[in-house]
Order: structure tokens, then C-alpha cells, then sequence
């Protein structure tokens, strides 16, 4: 039977959140993948790319894996009462329950992290534990049926860790040697841990202003989920 999967896609959504595991996902054998909208109105990434919905929430099928994509656009998911029904309703009924980086956020705000390991984008993994998750700096986070990618580059990591939990290992293998996924990076800057203080002071400073309003917005999350 074919396998289901779904991607939320949004205004502002960013690109290569969705796009990497989609590349992993699609290559597996005899899925269909959707990306599901409110509409069919092409939506605008945070980098300007262009993309289409291919179904709505009131049309999307049943699916085998969810998956919400983080991006600039997550602050107002999570205080959107229909998106947030809909993933919890998708979510109810799904096999697994996934996001990459800040879309984590929106399952938080769906609650459904309470009580969960999860992880998210490292600038703003301390608002985790405001939607009841169990914080954890790894790459690639499951609790169940839950997984969770860290940052944007991370969700290749965790669409080929959910290939072999579909197909086997040596199916996921196979997708990864297509794909020629074998990172090389020409510095050792992709982590707060390894960053150099002054990058890592710039990408604090820049994200400062983000942080700030994304917990506020979680802050609020939070508390209609302690009034259900």
C-alpha cells in the first residue's frame, strides 16, 4: 500500500526544511508525498523560492507521516487555530509525527511535545521546555512515534533516519548514496559548540530580534495549553 506523507506548507516556510527530507522521502519506492495548504495558492519561502500546494486541509488523504517544517513564517502557525486543529487531527491518526527545526514550535504549540524529547534549531531550542518537551541537543531526537530534526541541514538527517525506520537500513543507505550525502563543509562553523566566538556572537545578535518575539509567542502557546 502507498505511503502517505505530508508536509505542512506555508507562507515564509523555509525552503530546506521541506525540500531536503522531501528529496529523501520522495526517493523512497511507492510514497506519495503532499504538500498540504490552506489553499492552492502558491506560497512564498523565507528565501523567495515559489511553491505549490498539491492539496488543502480539507482535501488532504490520510497520512502515514506528518511532518511541519520550521522557517520564519512558524510564528503565526502557532496561534492559528486551524492550522494547529488540523496537524492535531493528522497527527491523531499518523504513524509517525515529525518536524525539522523551528516547526518543532508548532507541534509544541499543538500540544503535542508535552512530556516528549524533542529537539529544534540551537537558537531557539530553550524555548522547548515552555511547550512541555524534554529539551535535547541532538540532530536527530525520537520519543515514539515523535521525531524531531534539529536545524534546516539537519532534516536530510532525519528524513534518511525515518527512511529506515519505513524501508531498512539498506534502502535509507541507498537513498543517501543517490543523493551523494556526505557532507564535506569547508569550515566547522555549523554549530554553536564548534563556532567561532565572534560568528557565533553575529548569529546571536541577528537572531536576538526573532528569539524575542517567538517567546513571546510560545509564552502565549503556553499558556492556552495549560487552560485545556
Amino acid at each position: 500500500m502507498t505511503l502517505q506523507i505530508g508536509f505542512l506548507l506555508f507562507p515564509q516556510v523555509q525552503q530546506l526544511d521541506l525540500t531536503g527530507p522531501y528529496d529523501v522521502l520522495a526517493s523512497l519506492p511507492d510514497v506519495k508525498v503532499h504538500l498540504i495548504w490552506k489553499d492552492l495558492v502558491p506560497v512564498t519561502a523565507s528565501t523567495g523560492l515559489v511553491l505549490t500546494p498539491t492539496t488543502t486541509f480539507d482535501d488532504c488523504p490520510d497520512l502515514d507521516v506528518i511532518c511541519i517544517p520550521g522557517g520564519s513564517g512558524v510564528g503565526p502557525l502557532m496561534e492559528d487555530p486551524q492550522t494547529l486543529a488540523f496537524i492535531r487531527k493528522y497527527a491523531a491518526q499518523a504513524r509517525y509525527v515529525t518536524s525539522v527545526c523551528t516547526g518543532a514550535l508548532v507541534l509544541g504549540a499543538a500540544g503535542l511535545l508535552k512530556g516528549k524529547r524533542a529537539t529544534t534549531h540551537w537558537a531557539y531550542h530553550e524555548l522547548l521546555s515552555l511547550l512541555g518537551a524534554i529539551p535535547v541537543r541532538d540532530r536527530v531526537v525520537r520519543d515514539g512515534n515523535l521525531l524531531t530534526g534539529g536545524g534546516i541541514t539537519a532534516g536530510i538527517d532525519f528524513a534518511l533516519t525515518l527512511a529506515a525506520e519505513l524501508y531498512g537500513n539498506d534502502t535509507a543507505q541507498l537513498v543517501q548514496l543517490q543523493l551523494e550525502y556526505a557532507p564535506a563543509p569547508p569550515f566547522n562553523s555549523g554549530s554553536p559548540d564548534t563556532a567561532p566566538r565572534e560568528v557565533l556572537e553575529e548569529a546571536n545578535r541577528r537572531s536576538a530580534p526573532s528569539l524575542k518575539l517567538r517567546t513571546e509567542i510560545t509564552q502565549r502557546a503556553a499558556a492556552r495549553l495549560d487552560r485545556v
